[in-house]
């Protein structure tokens, strides 16, 4: 045959008069490498530009929104900034501090406090002594009233003690309430001897940001977050607070029981955010995400406009108020990333619409040559195919001389076979017929040995005159004879494969059979015989599916083997011989054991216990079928035969056979 290279000498472009394929080439790969660059290339541009675009419209819209928040703010606190003075300049105020036990004038400003708290709309107001007790309020009356707490803790009333107007946002110690807390210093003779406060409620100011998309938040100089529309942001940090500043929150108790924790506020430091920043940010103003909280990283981190986590904003921050607030604007970044990402698609798919005409004209070119190519293929083809087919033909004519020749000496091989198979099927059955016959003999030793026991014991009886015991002996005789010619009768499974016969047959009848056989040999050995006090189980005698001639042949060979086993050399003498029979009955099957006190069974003997011809036995004492017959028949059942070495000593065969419900036919 030719080598199957021969057929490349075509395709091959090394080989002699080899025609040349005008496929994809460098310059086909280069014309594809362009069209991706490109295509990459105006996907980034366009991208970076829409974003661009996107984020000077959302920070101008932000910034208007920042202004028009902190408008909003200071002008309620401007609006609140002179009222505590006003308060400290009324007569009964301070007559009240000249004589701060007096009930009447308690009294008086009490009422004075409640109908300016009531008029100005704020949350509170009072005037507290120069030791910091707090002498008067508006809630006086309430369960939450100021009256009679303690404010030297408070910074605000510190700063008004020194003579200084004191600014304060806490949560209320005593209501439990966050509110601003504006103090005014209360001089007489150059000396603080008051001070008075109004708290205002700042709440309404993170509602007002709360039904937008765009978080708000105010910040005090410390960096914790006290107004929010976020909820979930209140009472958090803008950076990591360092341990004295956690150290006076608590000592002040400025946010009470709140737990201040940093927010997850992380800055996004990238090349593309950066030139963001130098292009299109303004002062104050840079690119944000929240993260979730346990988050790894710190702000500045390395994160990505686009392949960070969490929520990403446009932050723009301006102060606020006189005590050093910083109020922040949030607007989200997904919008602007959308956008930027429709515009992307968009150039994107123009772009391929382009890239596919070029590739149809390139493919267009690209078939003209493949057109001539495939011409020049054909044509050197044809020559090949010629060249090939003269060598195939000359291969052909030599592979079939040689399957001629393999076919004849197939033939002469099966001839060969053929008597050799003959042969062994011959000697097949001489050996099946050999087998047989010694297992016929072995089978008939028992019943032979038990007629010459018979046969004596009936002499005797007959010379003393015991006819009654002779008589029976004579009818176990008849027994043992028709029994043999059962035995001998299976020479004719030989011939055919007759069904076997099996049906319900008693276990107590069939062991009480065997006991009878062997009951020469069993004189002087210990027999036990359990497990057949109680056969009535459901109504019916213990039964099994066996035949009972072979089930009484197991059983004999079994307690044969006991005897046997009981009486060798290795049991010492002082030692009485003991076998014992056991039945066990479960609900679908029933296990006979017998058991000997003999040497037991050898460790490697073990493994070769149902071989045919193996045998522990000496020469003339036995044939070595006894166990593979009883295993055969077992298994002709449906059950199973084992054997083990008996715990203190001795061995046990096991025989387990399928158990019978229906009543069982007699032995």
């Amino acid at each position: 045959m030719p080598h199957s290279d021969d057929f490349l000498a075509v395709h091959d472009p090394a080989a002699p008069g080899s025609v040349h394929a005008p496929g994809p080439g460098p310059r086909w790969y280069g014309f594809a490498g362009a069209l991706l660059a490109g295509l990459l290339l105006l996907c980034g541009l366009t991208w970076l530009l829409s974003v661009q675009r996107g984020l000077a419209a959302l920070q101008q819209s932000t910034a208007m929104r920042a202004e028009r928040y902190a408008a909003t703010l200071e002008s309620t606190l401007d609006r609140y900034e002179f009222l505590p003075a006003l308060v400290s300049l009324h007569p009964s105020v301070r007559g009240l501090l000249a004589a701060p036990q007096d009930p009447a004038r308690i009294a008086a400003v009490n009422d004075y406090l409640v109908d300016v708290n009531r008029r100005a709309r704020a949350s509170a107001t009072y005037v507290i002594a120069a030791n910091g007790m707090a002498l008067a309020a508006s809630n006086h009356g309430e369960p939450g009233s100021f009256v009679g707490t303690d404010y030297r803790f408070r910074p605000y009333f510190q700063r008004a003690a020194r003579g200084e107007v004191g600014r304060f946002y806490a949560i209320g110690i005593t209501s439990d309430e966050p509110g601003y807390y504006i103090a005014q210093p209360i001089e007489s003779g150059g000396k603080v001897i008051g001070v008075t406060v109004v708290k205002l409620n700042l709440e309404w100011f993170q509602r007002a940001g709360a039904g937008r998309a765009e978080p708000l938040m105010v910040a005090d100089d410390h960096g914790v977050i006290f107004l929010s529309s976020v909820p979930a942001w209140q009472y958090r940090t803008l950076r990591p607070l360092p341990p004295e500043l956690q150290a006076e929150l608590h000592n002040t108790r400025q946010y009470h029981d709140q737990a201040v924790t940093p927010l997850p506020l992380l800055a996004l430091d990238s090349p593309v955010t950066r030139w963001l920043g130098d292009t299109v940010l303004g002062e104050n103003t840079r690119l944000v995400r929240v993260g979730a909280d346990g988050e790894p990283g710190s702000p500045g981190g390395g994160i990505g406009l686009t392949a960070d986590r969490g929520d990403r904003y446009l932050e723009i921050s301006r102060p606020v108020g006189p005590a050093g607030w910083t109020m922040q604007v949030m607007a989200p970044l997904d919008p602007v990333l959308a956008s930027a990402r429709g515009a992307t698609v968009g150039a994107a798919l123009a772009y391929a619409c382009i890239g596919l005409l070029l590739v149809n004209l390139r493919q267009r070119r690209q078939r003209a040559r493949d057109m001539q190519y495939s011409r020049r293929m054909l044509e050197a083809a044809y020559d090949e195919l010629e060249r090939r087919v003269e060598a195939r033909t000359a291969d052909l004519m030599a592979i079939n001389e040689q399957l001629e020749a393999e076919v004849a000496e197939r033939t002469r091989t099966e001839g060969e076979l053929r008597a050799t198979q003959d042969e062994l099927v011959q000697a097949s059955k001489l050996a099946a017929l050999g087998q047989m016959a010694a297992g016929i003999t072995h089978e008939l030793n028992q019943p032979l040995a038990a007629l010459r026991t018979f046969s004596d014991n009936t002499r005797v009886l007959l010379e003393r005159g015991q006819l009654d015991a002779a008589t029976g002996n004579l009818s176990a005789i008849a027994d043992l004879t028709a029994r043999m010619g059962k035995i001998t009768g299976q020479l004719k499974l030989f011939a055919g494969k007759a069904r076997p016969r099996r049906h319900a047959v008693r276990v107590r009848a069939a062991i009480d059979h065997v006991l009878q056989l062997m009951a020469p040999r069993l004189a002087g050995v210990a027999l036990t015989v359990r497990g057949l006090d109680s056969e009535e189980v459901e109504g019916a005698e213990i039964a099994v599916w066996a035949d009972e001639l072979k089930l009484e042949q197991v059983l004999l060979n079994l307690v044969g083997n006991a005897l046997d086993a009981i009486a060798g050399e290795g049991r010492e003498a002082r030692q009485a011989g003991h076998i014992d029979i056991t039945v066990h009955v479960a609900p679908e099957a029933v296990s006979v054991s017998v058991r000997d006190n003999g040497p037991g069974i050898p460790p490697d003997v073990l493994p070769r216990l149902f071989e045919p011809f193996f045998t522990t036995k000496e020469i003339g004492q036995g044939l070595g079928l006894g166990l593979a017959i009883s295993t055969s028949i077992v298994r002709e059942f449906g059950g199973q035969l084992t054997a083990q070495n008996a715990e203190g000593g001795g061995a046990e065969f096991v025989v387990t056979l399928r158990r019978a419900h229906q009543p069982a036919t007699t032995a």
